[in-house]
């Protein structure tokens, strides 16, 4: 028995302490007249003692009123006990301003905790509404006493409902972003309110992230306060010049309204209800934008940036071996047209390999436009060894505070290559101009010459006609020879063509061979041999002429779709990258192969 007791009491006092808190609750805002509730909610029952000081602005209807509340629970053999008391006040503001509402004091086990004191802003009472005496939480209690005469209750008027819009500015420059604020005026209860922007030709629109929750907040209009809200907010950026307009929005809201000319025995026997949901179409005003020119003339190096940036490159690793890759990343930073600036030029030596730059964005929407930063990987390969120097890069944006195109700089960037032990010298003159080392024009011979002076003339002899009958079989022999060649070309032709799919399936089989071998490297070539290789085949291009722009115009003359050639030279890209990114290239080789299949298969689809 003394057992259970000990077990019982072990139960009873094993309570997990938590620090005392004493919270305040009271709304924000009301109106003159307003029933409102103020409380002070303490965590623990333990309360020995209540106070709290006069309300300045308020009669005090009701209170303290005190409520409590207590649970337990257990995780993992710890019980734990959750109890709290609330102490609440029913109190009406009696004049308008900005008043103190004071912090209670409580004492728990002989310790005096106190909470926070707050502010609560009192607006004037609504036009006609002060005959409300039984107060309201918000305005739409008020919105429903005031229905004018002569019009059904059902009926919402434009005054009780609407949405205004406003521009942080309306004279901006191309590329310039624009905040449009779509605000929400009400006096009446909103259950659903649905609308978008429309498509817009010639902005590019970027909407500000607004997944909290709307909370309405009183703002007195014409002697009545509104509930208000910013309902949308998008950034808008001009790309071209001149008059612009921001046509209007139609918006759709849903209302619940008192139907007080219902049957109360209709009610009774399901024939209606007290409330009901009625619609209600918005429509927004019109916005005009006089959209200036960016000045000229425009620096050559300008990208389109348009805002306030700096900028910040380095380089890794500054010592390799050559076909090593390096990677050059430039930060850009700021806020703007973050997401529409292309990358700047970087000046890499001749000899170096160098692969599209690869942008990641790490910007979010703001009032300002895109913020934050975005990084450009330039990966170049060395071929041969050496000292080089790379230029600073320039990067040159319209700053709209100083009304004038700037260029920042980074430094400039050193690397060292050492020689590779395979490194072509052939290859590393290829790069170069080829220097004339001997003089092409000759010191003309003094002195006596010899002329021979025959008067039996070659042309007559018999040798002359021997060469000529020896060259006319040859020329005959040779003309028959390329006829064959030039049939056997395009039959030739015809074969590359027909068996390109063929061929490329087979470097695809042995791509996968590879992939399932994670054999990172030789997976992606011979998927790009695939790739490229196909397009050569399939268009008759030389070995030599494979590049992406090459196969790029190509592929237009053939009347292909552009977005299917950007996805099938983006895979192309993808594998250059791949090889020579940091990071884990076996995540992505399950994806390049597939994609590269299909993109096989849909151009060969294509081009039958």
């Amino acid at each position: 028995m003394r057992k259970y007791i000990l077990i019982l009491f072990i139960f009873l006092t094993t309570i997990v302490s938590a620090q005392v808190t004493v919270q305040l609750q009271a709304p924000n805002q009301a109106e003159v007249g307003d029933k409102i509730r103020i409380s002070y909610v303490v965590n623990t029952n333990d309360v020995e003692d209540f106070q709290v000081k006069d309300f300045p602005g308020f009669r005090v209807l009701y209170g303290p009123s005190t409520s409590s509340q207590s649970s337990f629970s257990m995780v993992n053999g710890k019980t734990t006990r959750n109890s709290s008391i609330t102490f609440t006040y029913t109190v009406q503001p009696t004049e308008e301003g900005v008043f103190e509402i004071p912090a209670g004091t409580v004492v728990v086990k002989g310790k005096t905790y106190t909470s926070k004191s707050g502010q609560i802003e009192i607006l004037p009472a609504s036009s006609s509404s002060s005959s409300n005496s039984s107060g309201h939480n918000g305005m739409h209690d008020s919105a429903e006493n005031e229905e004018p005469q002569g019009r059904s209750n059902l009926s919402i008027g434009d005054k009780e409902l609407y949405m205004d819009v406003s521009a942080s500015k309306t004279t901006v420059y191309e590329q310039e972003a624009v905040l449009l604020t779509y605000k929400l005026y009400t006096l009446v209860n909103i259950q659903q309110l649905s609308g978008e922007m429309p498509e817009l030709d010639g902005f590019h629109v970027q909407e500000i992230d607004s997944k909290a929750q709307m909370s309405l907040k009183y703002e007195r209009v014409n002697g009545r306060n509104y509930g208000t809200a910013i309902w949308r907010q998008y950034v808008l950026f001009p790309q071209k010049s001149g008059k612009m307009t921001v046509p209007s929005i139609d918006f759709e809201a849903q209302i619940e309204v008192h139907n007080t000319s219902m049957d109360p025995f209709d009610i009774f026997f399901g024939g209606g209800s007290l409330s009901q949901l009625v619609k209600k179409k918005i429509k927004t005003p019109a916005v005009e934008l006089d959209v200036k020119q960016l000045p000229s003339p425009r620096p050559d190096n300008f990208n389109g940036a348009v805002g306030s940036y700096q900028v910040s490159g380095s380089l890794t690793p500054q010592e390799l071996k050559a076909n090593d890759a390096a990677t050059l990343r430039l930060v850009i930073s700021g806020y703007g047209n973050m997401k529409l600036m292309k990358a700047p030029v970087v000046k890499f030596p001749k000899d170096f390999e160098v692969y599209d730059p690869k942008k990641e964005d790490k910007t979010v929407h703001t009032h300002q436009g895109a913020k934050g930063n975005v990084l450009y990987d330039y990966i170049v390969v060395p071929r041969h060894g050496g000292k080089y120097n790379i230029p600073p890069v320039e990067f040159c944006y319209f700053d709209i505070d100083k009304n004038s195109y700037q260029t920042l700089r980074t430094d400039s960037f050193r690397l060292s290559v050492e020689k590779s032990a395979n490194e072509s010298h052939v290859s590393a003159q290829s790069q170069e101009d080829l220097k004339v080392l001997g003089s092409d024009i000759h010191f003309i011979k003094l002195g006596k010459v010899n002329v021979d002076n025959n008067d039996n003339a070659f042309i007559v002899s018999a040798k002359y006609k021997l060469i000529y009958i020896v060259l006319s079989v040859l020329f005959i022999i040779l003309s028959a020879i390329f006829k064959r060649y030039i049939k056997t070309n395009a039959n030739y032709t015809r074969n590359r063509i027909k068996k390109a799919g063929k061929a490329a399936n087979k470097r695809l089989h042995t791509a996968e061979k590879l992939m399932h071998e994670r054999k990172v490297e030789a997976f992606y070539d011979e998927v790009m041999r695939a790739l490229l290789g196909y397009a050569g085949d399939k268009l008759n291009m030389h070995t030599v002429d494979l590049t992406k722009d090459n196969v790029r115009q190509a592929l237009a003359q053939k009347q292909v779709d552009n977005a299917i050639i950007d996805a099938y030279l983006d895979i192309v890209a993808q594998c250059e990258y791949a090889r020579f990114a940091p990071g884990d290239p076996n995540a992505t080789m399950d994806r390049i192969f597939t994609e590269a299949t299909e993109a096989i298969n849909k151009l060969d689809t294509i081009l039958k």
